[in-house]
Order: structure tokens, then C-alpha cells, then sequence
């Protein structure tokens, strides 16, 4: 194993270190035979210490023993490893901007933020600098990372890939997650860690474009919604694309929300208030698991973080357990009337994040409303544990757009097998969209 730091200008800033990890057997049989990927700094790799986005925490921890589970399913894959990535501080970001180590440079648009806290590893795959690249995800650092870069990223259901060897942040939320620009590969990668079996592709029964979610889009929302549906029509036939407002329907189904609609929603602007409460059920549970993860550590050491990140770990520790058995029956809930509504084969569609990837160095109180808005999206998933596809549909205003796509807990394969069904369409629909707007 070969091993080097550095991350200069052609590598945008992407990795804190640099190794070679070849696969046990170089097979061409092998699903992932010839590519490389990157891992965020979250990973246990054998012999290197898990950084987790904070020098005074890879100064108090020794290097891992053992190589975490997923990362040993992709090398048994046929895959290379070419280094860890850069990430947000103790994954409590979506933002992508690390004082320490610096903020990787996003390629789609290098004077706005990358996402985190998946930074370095979404940056690694838009830059071309690997095939591919594994993340977490527990709030959105799957996903966010994907839709500022352009490319695909993919929020695997909640509980069905191991996080074993994953310093964790809080787990009632947190998953395993990876990034692609090839939804062959995405999909290759997703067989891998899931452990699927080849069979058919299945369509979907339904499509249900979440319009309010929609209208929560800082630009206008045909630029997203338009080529999907066209892409669906063309494939399936506009039979199977519905409508629904999702806030009424998961105020009405969700009874558990009420108490967080009453309790934290108070003056929120520009939301649907019952996703905007599913944020709030989400945030308070994070940090109350966070404090039970980390809390003696952060007391103790006191460690040196960014702006933004000081101010959210001690948040969390001051959390108490009250309401959190209330944010597991929204849980519970909520993942219910999602299954209902999906039944086997429905798919959900929405918007990944409210607007463009803001600009770098934005004043931390600005990207905390920005944050606060991406969160009543973000939080669908992430409380009802369905997995989630974020899908790049090209430019607006030399900015990245992206749509999202949610199917039922343990729909993932059906997830996948889409994105690499409508992926082409769904580019030649954009390509159309786009002329039309120059």
C-alpha cells in the first residue's frame, strides 16, 4: 500500500491523503473491475487514523485496526481506493467548507460552496478524478454534495447498508451513501453494497410530483419539473404522473407532528410547516445522538472548530432526551404514510435543496436560513429512512440544477434501475430546456 498526502490545485483540493489500495483479485469478471474510487475520512481504513474532518480528533485517536465492511465489499468488487477525502468537521455540515484542511473546489462552480459534509468525495468524482467515491449521509451530506456538483449521488434506505467502521454521527439517520456521474455505475456500486441479485428493471407505477415542495425553489420550478415529466411521459406514458401538495398529506397522516408544528414552527418563512417540523423532529433527535456519541470527547477536549460547526456540536450538548421518543414516533409515522402512499413501485419526486449551492464564505446567519429551508426537503428521507436518488439535470444561470427521486424503504434497486432507465431521456429533455432558455 502506497502512501502520499497532498491535494493540490488539480486535484481540487478533494483528498486530506493520498494512498494506493488495490482490489484483493484484478478479475475482469469483477462488477467494478478497473475503477477507482475515494472514501470520505469517516471510513476506518487499516493502519491510517479516521480523521473525521478535525485534526485535534485524528491527534486523539489511533489508526483503525480493522478496514470498515463497505469499503472491503468495493475492493472485493474489483475497485481501487486512491485516498481519503476531505469532509466537514464531525459530519455537522451540509456546507462543504473545512478551516483546517481547506474546501474542496467545486467544478461546476468554483466560487460557490461544494456541500458537505461528503465534500472532497462528491468533488473527487465531478473533477474526474475517480469513478466513483462512498459518503454518509444523515442529514443530507449525500445528497446536498451531489446537487452543488453536478452528479449522481445515492442515499441508500435507512439500516440496509452496515455502517460498521463509520464513525457515527447519529444513527437513527445515518447511512452510507456514493456518488457517480455514470448511472451504470451508480447502479454497479449500489449492487455491490446492497448485495442485490441481476434481475429486471421494474416500472414504476406511479410518479407523484410533490408541487409544494416545488414551489419552495428559488428559481422557477418548470426548469426542474418540465424535462422530468417529459422524460416520464416519454417513457411510461403520462398516465402514471400524479400530484400531490406532500405537507397536507403528511400533516394529516403524521399525527406525532403536530407537537412539533406547535413547538418550533413559529414564524418560519418560505416552508411548508409540516416539513419544515419533520426538519426541526429531525434536527432535535441528531443532536441529542450526536451529544450521546461525542459529547464527552467535545468536553473534554475542546476541540478547535470552524463557524457554524462550534455552534451546532454545543448546541447538541446541551440536548436533553425530551421530545425524543416523540421523533421516533414520527419515525414511525411517517415511514408508514410514505408506504402507503408509494405502495411497491411508486416513486416520489422533489427537489434535492431549495436553490443554487450559495456562494463561498457566505456569512454563517445567511447560510443558516438557506440550511434551515434545505432541511424541510432534506428530512423527508431522512426521517422515514426511504432511500433517495439525487439526479443532476444540467445548468441554470451557470449554476447546477437537480431534481430528487424517493422510493419506498428498501425500494433501492427499483431506484436504481430507474436512474439508469431515465437517464438519457432525462439529459436530452434538459438539453431541450436549456436551448429554449438561451
Amino acid at each position: 500500500m502506497q502512501k502520499e498526502m497532498g491535494s493540490g490545485k488539480e486535484e481540487f483540493g478533494a483528498f486530506i491523503e493520498k494512498f494506493s489500495l488495490p482490489p484483493p483479485s484484478k478479475s475482469p469478471q469483477l462488477p467494478l473491475h478497473s475503477l477507482t474510487f475515494a472514501v470520505k475520512d469517516i471510513f476506518d481504513i487499516k493502519g491510517y487514523v479516521t480523521g473525521f474532518g478535525n485534526p485535534d480528533w485524528a491527534r486523539t485517536h489511533e489508526a483503525a485496526t480493522l478496514t470498515a465492511p463497505t469499503v472491503l465489499a468495493i475492493l472485493d468488487g474489483g475497485a481501487t481506493s486512491v485516498g481519503k477525502t476531505v469532509m466537514d468537521e464531525m459530519a455537522y455540515s451540509i456546507n462543504g467548507e473545512n478551516k483546517h484542511y481547506g474546501t474542496p473546489t467545486n467544478p461546476c462552480a468554483p466560487d460557490r460552496i461544494p456541500g458537505g459534509s461528503s465534500s472532497g468525495s462528491a468533488v473527487a468524482v465531478a473533477a474526474e478524478l475517480v469513478d466513483f467515491s462512498l459518503g454518509t449521509d444523515t442529514g443530507g451530506s449525500v445528497r446536498v454534495p451531489a446537487a452543488f456538483c453536478g452528479i449522481l449521488g445515492f442515499r441508500p434506505s435507512h439500516g440496509v447498508v452496515s455502517t460498521v467502521g463509520v464513525i457515527p454521527m447519529a444513527q437513527s439517520f445515518d447511512t452510507v451513501g456514493w456518488f457517480a456521474r455514470d448511472p451504470t455505475i451508480l447502479r454497479e456500486v449500489g449492487h455491490v453494497l446492497l448485495q442485490l441479485s441481476e434481475v429486471f428493471p421494474v416500472q414504476p407505477c406511479c410518479i407523484i410530483i410533490a408541487d409544494d415542495c416545488f414551489s419552495l425553489l428559488s428559481f422557477p420550478s418548470d426548469r426542474v419539473t418540465k424535462p422530468l415529466i417529459k422524460s416520464i411521459e416519454k417513457l411510461f406514458g403520462s398516465e402514471i404522473v400524479n400530484h400531490i401538495k406532500l405537507g397536507d398529506y403528511v400533516e394529516d397522516k403524521v399525527p406525532s407532528l403536530k407537537h412539533f408544528m406547535s413547538t418550533y414552527c413559529q414564524n418560519q418563512e418560505y416552508t411548508v410547516p409540516s416539513l419544515m417540523a419533520l426538519s426541526n423532529a429531525l434536527r432535535l433527535l441528531q443532536r441529542f445522538e450526536f451529544k450521546n456519541n461525542h459529547g464527552e470527547w467535545v468536553s473534554t477536549v475542546k476541540p478547535d472548530l470552524g463557524p457554524g460547526i462550534f455552534e451546532r456540536v454545543w448546541e447538541a450538548l446541551k440536548t436533553t432526551d425530551e421530545d425524543t421518543d416523540r421523533c421516533q414516533m414520527v419515525i414511525t409515522e411517517l415511514r408508514a404514510a410514505l408506504s402507503d402512499l408509494l405502495q411497491d413501485s411508486g416513486i416520489l419526486a422533489i427537489p434535492t435543496v431549495p436553490g443554487p449551492p450559495p456562494k463561498l464564505h457566505t456569512e454563517v446567519t445567511a447560510l443558516e436560513s438557506y440550511r434551515a429551508r434545505a432541511f424541510s426537503l432534506l428530512a423527508i428521507s431522512g426521517m422515514s429512512g426511504l432511500c433517495q436518488v439525487t439526479i443532476p439535470l444540467g445548468m441554470h444561470n451557470n449554476l447546477p440544477v437537480a431534481v430528487s427521486l424517493l422510493a419506498r424503504h428498501g425500494g433501492d434497486q427499483l431506484l436504481l434501475n430507474l436512474v439508469q432507465t431515465i437517464y438519457g431521456t432525462l439529459k436530452e429533455q434538459v438539453s431541450s430546456v436549456e436551448k429554449l432558455s438561451d
